[in-house]
């Protein structure tokens, strides 16, 4: 709103209204305006949280540290929602319709993650929807997303060609071709990739909210998660840095860098009151839209396959609850002394703060190891 404005209408009688063109500028002041709307709001939210006793219910069986949790308030991935949207609304250009795409995806895993705690809090239990309930509504959510993407690849705005790392040249296209000389299978031939959407989508959403199970576990992750996600977009959709590095330029992708820049001042903000010992909890609100943003940018840059090292922790989070499982149904052993991974160090004897800061640590240099693939090709 605020970039039509100073920018689009303005600007030809107020010259120094140029600056609102630039997209680090506006990635600056996303950031800068979801880090205060969470600073500011918060205090707010965490009281009328604990107005209507939305408290958090621990599980018995895990660490008993975490008892005294019980009744911090949850759902505080409100905050985080309103803290994303209003920066980018405000310094967005809303005529890119990946920027609704990806907000619309954030608001839609929001609803469920809204939906799936809210049950928790009506009933005072530690379940919410059911597991099929959740994915089913995941991977309805996802799909949408691929339709819309494949629509974008008919307009000539999007591949489904993925970007394989360390293979520059090796580009395999998530299409059926054979299929698209056939008029009535044409769209049957995009089944390959919408499968593939869902996945990513659907496994990045979960895997953030398995993370969350210590005080800002999940959201310093995210933090430097987005934190690369920003860089990727923008230079996926920057003609010099995308022709340099030689990825597929995506014009419309590189309006995402305000996006990642409003989530990680939110993902700041939310952490000032997620820390340990934590005020409030994100709840499954604030993991499943954060994961399911997350997955969504993958898939629009074209950075599907290096998504696991972007959420390095998110994924290991993920794998160490499938391999446990997995373990426990086909050999009735366990694998690690609890899962997801987190609690399995904590029962090791470390301490939850020791946990947090080595498990960010690894998040940074999984970041950091993603970034360095783009010329490494």
């Amino acid at each position: 709103m605020l970039y039509w404005l100073l920018y689009q209408k303005l600007f030809p009688y107020f010259r120094p209204f140029r600056i609102f063109r630039y997209l680090t500028f506006r990635t600056a002041f996303a950031t800068l305006t979801a880090l205060l709307i969470g600073l500011v709001v918060g205090p707010y939210v965490i009281q009328k949280l604990r107005e209507f006793q939305i408290g958090q219910y621990i599980r018995e069986e895990g660490p008993q540290a975490h008892q005294k949790k019980a009744g911090t308030p949850t759902m505080g991935g409100v905050l985080i929602a309103i803290s994303v949207l209003l920066p980018t609304l405000l310094w967005a250009d809303l005529s890119d319709p990946l920027i609704w795409m990806v907000t619309l995806s954030m608001l839609a895993f929001a609803a469920i993650g809204f939906t799936d705690d809210y049950i928790k809090v009506a009933h005072k239990r530690n379940l919410g929807l059911t597991g099929r309930a959740k994915l089913g509504l995941q991977m309805l959510v996802s799909a949408c997303i691929g339709g819309a993407l494949v629509y974008l690849e008919t307009q000539g705005n999007y591949s489904t060609r993925l970007v394989v790392p360390f293979l520059k040249r090796f580009r395999p296209d998530l299409v059926i071709t054979s299929l698209q000389h056939v008029p009535h299978l044409y769209y049957l031939s995009f089944l390959p990739f919408l499968l593939f959407t869902v996945l990513v989508i659907v496994g990045s959403s979960n895997a953030v909210n398995l993370t969350d199970g210590l005080d800002g576990l999940a959201i310093g992750c995210t933090i430097i998660a987005a934190g690369a996600l920003t860089v990727l977009t923008y230079v996926s959709g920057h003609v010099v840095f995308a022709d340099y590095l030689e990825l597929q330029r995506m014009p419309l992708a590189g309006e995402l860098t305000v996006f990642c820049g409003a989530m990680v001042g939110a993902s700041i903000g939310f952490l000032w009151y997620n820390a340990h010992p934590a005020e409030v909890f994100m709840g499954d609100v604030g993991s499943l839209a954060l994961g399911g943003a997350i997955g969504t940018i993958a898939v629009v840059i074209k950075q599907e396959l290096l998504l696991p090292f972007i959420g390095g922790i998110f994924v290991l989070e993920a794998l160490s609850v499938i391999l446990q499982v997995g373990s426990y149904k086909l050999r009735k052993k366990r694998i690690f002394k609890m899962a997801p991974l987190h609690h399995h160090f904590e029962l090791m004897g470390w301490s939850e703060s020791k946990v947090i800061a080595r498990f960010w640590i690894g998040a940074l240099v999984f970041a950091l190891f993603a970034l360095t693939t783009l010329k490494l090709r």
